[in-house]
């Protein structure tokens, strides 16, 4: 199953589980700081690998990660 997530860039707190929980290596650390200064989680996955796990969403203390299927 298809998926991808929208991590919303003012609740992350740059934790990084996220990413180390991605088991494509699809989240990243941003480029650009949020409001709070923290560089928050981007998600990158132009070869569509993303399965919908829901880890990262799972793993995330802010609550800061949405998981769509399909």
């Amino acid at each position: 199953m298809k998926g991808h997530i929208e991590i919303e860039a003012e609740r992350c707190k740059e934790c990084g589980l996220c990413i180390i929980t991605c088991k494509h290596s699809l989240i990243r650390k941003g480029s650009s700081y949020n409001a709070k200064g923290y560089l928050p989680a981007e998600f990158e996955d132009s070869d569509h690998k993303c399965n919908a796990c829901t880890l990262c969403a799972v793993v995330c203390p802010e609550v800061a990660i949405e998981v769509y299927r399909g």
